[in-house]
């Protein structure tokens, strides 16, 4: 039997990794850099997603 890893979990991590990479390019480039901005939005859609869940729970 294999056991699937829920969503939140998943989500949980990715934000994590997410939100440290864009403040180590933050650090790097500076607060207003595309790269930042980008990073930040990807940042926003991945916890979105995770309130999404958790409003459904």
């Amino acid at each position: 039997m294999v056991k699937t890893i829920p969503k939140k979990r998943v989500l949980s991590v990715l934000i994590k990794l997410k939100r440290n990479d864009m403040y180590a390019t933050a650090k790097h480039f500076g607060l207003s850099h595309p790269v930042v901005v980008a990073r930040s939005q990807e940042l926003d859609t991945l916890l979105n997603r995770y309130q999404g869940i958790r409003a459904i729970q």
